[in-house]
C-alpha cells in the first residue's frame, strides 16, 4: 500500500520533538510465508543425556531438558591433547604447560599432576587443527575417549562436564561402550561439536545453555 507520514510527538528532558512517523494509507492484512525448521538436538554443539544411549532412562525421560544447568555453567578445565592419539586409561604422557599429551605414562599420573578443582568441567581440545568441524562429512579420525580412558575418569574424578571439540566425545571405534560409561550413572553431561579455535589450555568459566524452543 501507499505509505504517508504523519508525526509523532516525544519528550526527552522536558522538551517535546516531532519525529515523521510512517503508516500505511490503508488497513490491509499483513500476509507471509511461514518457515520451520526441523533438525536433530545432535546438530552443531549438543549435550548427550542418558536417554540418548539407554533405552529405560529414555522411557523414563531423562533426555536434554532433565539435565542439571548447574553442572552446564561453571569453571571448566581446557586440556590439549595429541591430534593422533585417542585418550585411554592405560596411557598418557607427561604434563606440560597444562597440556595432556596421552602417549607414554599413566593416564593417573597425569590427571592428578592437573589437580583439577572439585565442581570443576573438563573440556579436552586437540585444536581441531584439521578444521574437521568444517567439513561437510564426518570425519572418524577426530581424537576422543576410549572406553578404558571414560571409565578411569568417571570411577577416579568428580568431573561431571566432559567436552570435546568434534561431534562425538567418544573415540569412533568405542563410540557406544565409552558413552554408556560416562552416562551409566547419569552423573556426567556430555558436551560435543565445541568450537575451541584459539583457545588456548587453562581454566574458564564454561556458559551452556539451552534455547528456548517453547
Amino acid at each position: 500500500p501507499q505509505v504517508r507520514s504523519r508525526h509523532a510527538e516525544f519528550r526527552r528532558r522536558g522538551r517535546a520533538r516531532r519525529v515523521p512517523v510512517a503508516r500505511p494509507q490503508h488497513e490491509e492484512r499483513l500476509t507471509g510465508q511461514r518457515v520451520m525448521m526441523k533438525f536433530s538436538v545432535h546438530s552443531g554443539t549438543h549435550v548427550d543425556a542418558p536417554g540418548h544411549v539407554f533405552d529405560h532412562f529414555y522411557d523414563a525421560g531423562f533426555d536434554a531438558d532433565t539435565l542439571d544447568l548447574e553442572v552446564l555453567n561453571g569453571p571448566a578445565l581446557v586440556v590439549d591433547v595429541h591430534r593422533d592419539k585417542n585418550i585411554t586409561g592405560m596411557h598418557g604422557d607427561d604434563l606440560l604447560n597444562s597440556h595432556i599429551h596421552c602417549t607414554n605414562a599413566r593416564t593417573p599420573e597425569v590427571m592428578k599432576a592437573l589437580n583439577i578443582p572439585k565442581g570443576t568441567g573438563m573440556i579436552v581440545t586437540s585444536k581441531d587443527f584439521r578444521k574437521l568441524m568444517w567439513k561437510k562429512e564426518f570425519d572418524t579420525s577426530y581424537v576422543g575417549f576410549m572406553k578404558d580412558g571414560a571409565k578411569w575418569l568417571a570411577e577416579n574424578t568428580d568431573i561431571k562436564l566432559v567436552g570435546l571439540d568434534y561431534l562425538n566425545v567418544a573415540a569412533w571405534d568405542e563410540g557406544v561402550p565409552t558413552h554408556h560409561v560416562f552416562l551409566e550413572r547419569r552423573e556426567v553431561i556430555l558436551l560435543e561439536g565445541l568450537k575451541l579455535d584459539g583457545v588456548p589450555a587453562g581454566i574458564y568459566s564454561v556458559h551452556c545453555l539451552p534455547l528456548r524452543n517453547r
